[in-house]
């Protein structure tokens, strides 16, 4: 059995995942791992993801806009406030989000690993 190749860089952040459809998450945990990043969650529903959000030392967040027929902004707010840089996932885009999110990082759906690369350092490095 061939082993892993190991993270071209580790990025070392704590990213809470908010996304309900099961094999888009594995997709964004497998693509986190790759960046040597530590995913919570993932979580499919929206009064978990606000509670998670309150409670866990993040770095980072990536929320998919629709979360079971919820949107998912109440999250956002909580990361906000706290301080901690999300990027929105939808197959929307820009376009698709309350006008009040729209200059925040969006990922378009389907969108491949280089693009979620560039989004997480873009976010992370604005913070620091």
């Amino acid at each position: 059995m061939a082993e892993a190749s190991p993270p071209r860089q580790n990025l070392g952040l704590r990213v809470l995942v908010v996304e309900d459809e099961m094999l888009v998450a594995l997709l964004l945990q497998e693509m986190l791992a790759v960046f040597g990043c530590a995913v919570v969650g993932p979580v499919g529903r929206l009064q978990k993801a606000i509670d998670m959000a309150k409670r866990e030392a993040l770095d980072l967040a990536i929320l998919d806009v629709n979360i079971n027929g919820r949107e998912v902004y109440p999250v956002a707010e909580v990361l906000a406030a706290r301080g901690i840089p999300f990027v929105f996932a939808t197959g929307y885009g820009k376009g698709g989000l309350r006008p009040t999110y729209r200059d925040c990082p969006t990922l378009q759906k389907p969108f491949r690993e280089y693009e979620l690369r560039m989004a997480v350092e873009s976010v992370t490095s604005e913070k620091s």
